[in-house]
């Protein structure tokens, strides 16, 4: 294969039509709003910790916006993934099926719960999970008894699926739902970089017994840190706020605690930033197609390279644009992230995969050649909503 530097000239060359001749970090927040007024207003009230108004606001609002009917503030979306699985019902030595191509957060909150990630193949078409081909897998490597699916190999119950929306781009949700329902697997989604995206009509996140939501400060919006669990069942809704405020029985001055739990409810200082952001969503989210729709025409010129593009009926919000390279030019990877990094334009590689990293070297695994591709060919590129700012 050709080590030429061109392909790597022409992608610089695409970027900097798009984002102009100054430095483009990969993804910055925005604080056009009334992030300031609210901020102070929850400095003011002396209410900064996870007791105030604004952590209810954010929670309403959330809710609304997502059209889940419960939505539970916590500390980060990783905080919200580890209780979401126990709420799901994971327990110590089960299996718990992930993306092999994922952040290691997913397969971190599989093991705060004291099991074992299994780690499956993505989809070249959606970057998530291939539902095809894990009903393949399972049917082949697992048995049913009891109404629980069995690892054959190892014996375990494989008790979730948590299928992973890359970069904000929907999973194949139909089928996911059909493999988890058919093999009696808890369906958890991991929608931490997906508010905003939508599958036929409907907020990511909102489709299994619960999902997860982060508001890190490179997420679409940011509460600086931050999570949330998304759920349309009232009882698990309840369980997830006393579980993420320390299991504390509510009382007027009494500190009695039922069972273990955990400090994970968000601090209201942080629940105002994220009000102000979630007014500002709408025109993010506009921000952020209109830069993609750039980005498209820019790289419709570049041959060897395509613009992951939102899935067929569905609505991406398009968090981080990734280039990906054609399979004839994954050996370039490399030298165009050299290339652009010096050239000031911000941009990285997809995540190494988990098999890959230490702590889930040994973890079970399907086939992963799908996610293997996609590790060589994916880059991320400038992404930020304010590079191509819309609205008021």
């Amino acid at each position: 294969m050709s080590t030429s530097p061109l392909l790597a000239e022409k992608i610089v060359a695409a970027i900097r039509s798009v984002v102009g001749t100054r430095p483009a970090v990969l993804h910055e927040p925005s604080f056009s709003g009334n992030e300031w007024q609210y901020l102070k207003e929850c400095l003011d009230s002396t209410f900064v910790s996870s007791v105030g108004k604004f952590v209810d606001r954010f929670e309403v609002e959330l809710a609304a916006f997502t059209g889940a009917k419960h939505a539970v503030a916590v500390v980060n979306g990783t905080a919200a993934l580890h209780i979401a699985l126990k709420l799901a019902g994971v327990k110590a030595d089960d299996e718990v099926l992930i993306p092999a191509l994922t952040f290691a957060a997913t397969a971190n909150a599989v093991t705060y719960c004291g099991a074992t990630p299994h780690l499956i193949d993505s989809d070249v078409r959606n970057l998530g999970v291939d539902a095809a081909k894990l009903r393949e897998y399972l049917r082949n490597r697992t048995d049913q008894r009891l109404g629980q699916c069995v690892n054959r190999a190892t014996g375990r119950i494989i008790r979730a699926l948590v299928p992973m929306h890359t970069f904000g781009h929907p999973v194949d949700l139909d089928g996911v739902l059909s493999v988890a329902s058919d093999f009696n697997l808890a369906l958890v989604e991991d929608a931490a970089e997906s508010l905003g995206s939508y599958y036929h009509g409907k907020h990511t996140g909102t489709f299994g017994k619960l999902g997860t939501l982060s508001f890190n400060g490179n997420k679409t919006i940011t509460t600086g840190g931050g999570g949330a669990i998304l759920t349309n069942d009232a009882e698990l809704a309840v369980r997830a706020k006393h579980l993420t405020t320390t299991a504390k029985v509510p009382h007027a001055w009494e500190y009695r605690h039922d069972e273990v739990g955990y400090n994970y409810r968000m601090p209201n200082l942080n629940a105002a930033l994220g009000c102000a952001q979630l007014e500002k969503l709408p025109d993010m989210l506009s921000s952020k197609r209109a830069l993609f729709e750039r980005y498209h025409a820019a790289f419709s010129q570049v041959p060897g390279v395509e613009l992951v593009k939102e899935p067929e009926q569905c609505r991406s919000n398009y968090w981080l644009q990734a280039l990906l390279l054609d399979v004839a030019q994954s050996d370039q990877r490399d030298l165009i992230l050299k290339a652009t990094n010096d050239a000031g334009l911000m941009t990285r590689p997809v995540w190494i995969l988990m098999h890959e990293l230490t702590p889930f070297k040994d973890s079970q695994r399907m086939d992963l050649s799908g996610a293997l591709s996609l590790a060589q060919r994916l880059i991320n590129i400038p992404s930020s909503a304010g590079l191509v700012p819309v609205g008021p």
